[in-house]
């Protein structure tokens, strides 16, 4: 047996019994491979790991390798760097764009939250400090090297990479890893099939392990997102009502201003005032014109959504917006309320009875957006608490991530069967149905994976 199998074994630092915070840790005696590195989301419990090193010496981590942008699989980067990293950073191109404005913009708001905190006196910390710092965020920026899609890169003698296309947002992929012979498989996030803006996903033909995500493993999604989109648009509207959506600002504000310009241009829909609260999702836009090879939109749909959609660049246009008590359509990130600009119009709305809060993707467990799902009856921001009368309302469907059927076919083509299947990424229901699933229609044994657990790869 060669050096580099012996000893080998993966550590679960995150979205390991959860959803969020994805870190995977690849171990052999030659070699130390991190497969994303997330931040915690919603519950206190996991935010407090945030705060935490890694339990191993990130000096000694040789490489990250990214599945894609998002904040629970990159946010950590500046912390990894912080405590002593300096490998380099592997992604796809788009996934490296996307991945400075996650950074920057999550700098900027923890800065501006501890800012508010200390200056409003809502903290138990004195003082309330950011997570990382904009400086912080942008020192990882020089570790990013960028790989083309779908062939083999040599990271060192027997360790290659290959990033595969897999929807859910731009410059999303799966990773293939190849220590050795043996072929690691991490699923990423999966999008979906037939999504209005995105290419289907790829899928893998070969794996020896696989970590396979399992959000939305015990659900389904519809197919009548954009008629029930219409139908909420319409009754607010009845109501004389405005309509808050918060949003993800890489794919799903896009998706979402995709499908409002197309309600508007089939009159769907009344002509009201819509706009996109979102500096980074403005940039977001940018890349999107700039990565056509990546998404199904033309370049004149891309035009054609800024002309009917109102783009908001600096927080007194927010103000200006907040003034207005016309109805209007407002998207705005965070996607699950954790933070950014959809805070502002929570206060202003959340005790509206004509408004609307349409949620339009994946709640986390701990978050606003979860809490909302849930029915309650008041909501705190910024330390004070809002009651909620506004209509609180979800469109199933919107979501970038793969439901259960699209889970297990996007496991089809593989030609034999995995050694080891973990099931990562996942609240506990959702990971046990999927576990479930894969036996009955594969007869593969699978895992379930605890946080911070080590497994030994056979």
């Amino acid at each position: 047996m060669n050096q580099l199998e012996n000893n080998m074994k993966v550590h679960f630092f995150g979205a390991a019994g959860t959803v969020t915070g994805s870190k995977y840790l690849i171990e052999t005696n030659d070699v130390k491979i991190l497969i994303d590195c997330g931040l915690f989301q919603g519950l206190k419990e996991l935010r407090l790991q945030n705060w935490q090193n890694l339990p191993v010496d990130a000096s000694k981590i040789d490489f990250v390798v990214l599945t894609h942008g998002h904040l629970d699989h990159v946010g950590y980067l500046p912390l990894l760097v912080r405590q002593g990293f300096k490998g380099a950073i592997y992604a796809t191109a788009p996934t490296i764009e996307i991945s400075k404005l996650i950074l920057s913009d999550s700098a900027k708001i923890q800065e501006e939250d501890a800012k508010r905190a200390n200056h409003d006196k809502f903290t138990k910390h004195t003082p309330a400090k950011p997570l990382y710092s904009t400086k912080e965020a942008e020192a990882v920026f020089p570790y990013f090297k960028a790989k083309p899609i779908s062939m083999w890169h040599e990271l060192m003698p027997n360790v290659s990479v290959r990033f595969q296309y897999n929807g859910h947002i731009l410059g999303a992929t799966f990773v293939e890893l190849k220590v050795n012979e043996k072929l690691f498989v991490f699923s990423g996030d999966i999008g979906r099939d037939n999504d209005p803006i995105l290419r289907n996903p790829e899928k893998p033909e070969a794996a020896d392990v696989l970590f396979i995500e399992s959000t939305y493993g015990n659900r389904f999604h519809p197919d009548n997102m954009k008629n029930k989109l219409a139908d909420i648009i319409n009754e607010s509207i009845r109501r004389n009502g405005t309509i808050i959506i918060p949003s993800f600002a890489v794919e799903r504000t896009q998706l979402i201003m995709f499908l409002l310009w197309q309600l508007k241009n089939e009159k769907k829909i009344p002509s009201i005032p819509i706009y996109m609260d979102s500096p980074m999702g403005s940039h977001v836009l940018e890349i999107f014109e700039n990565n056509l090879d990546w998404h199904k939109l033309t370049l004149a749909e891309c035009y054609g959504m800024n002309q009917v959609i109102e783009v908001t660049h600096s927080y007194a246009e927010t103000e200006l917006l907040l003034k207005d008590k016309t109805p209007k359509i407002i998207i705005a990130s965070s996607g699950m309320a954790t933070g950014g600009r959809v805070l502002s119009y929570f206060e202003q709305y959340l005790g509206d009875a004509s408004a609307t809060i349409l949620l339009a993707g994946y709640q986390g467990e701990g978050t606003r957006g979860r809490s909302l799902l849930d029915g309650a009856k008041e909501i705190k921001l910024r330390g004070k608490w809002f009651p909620v009368h506004a209509t609180v309302d979800m469109i199933e469907g919107l979501s970038a991530h793969a439901d259960q059927n699209e889970l297990i076919d996007w496991m089809s083509k593989l030609a034999q069967k995995p050694k080891q299947v973990f099931v990562i990424h996942g609240e506990t229901d959702a990971a046990l149905a999927l576990s479930e699933k894969i036996k009955e229609i594969y007869q593969l044994n699978t895992i379930i994976p605890m946080l911070n657990q080590v497994v030994e790869i056979e």
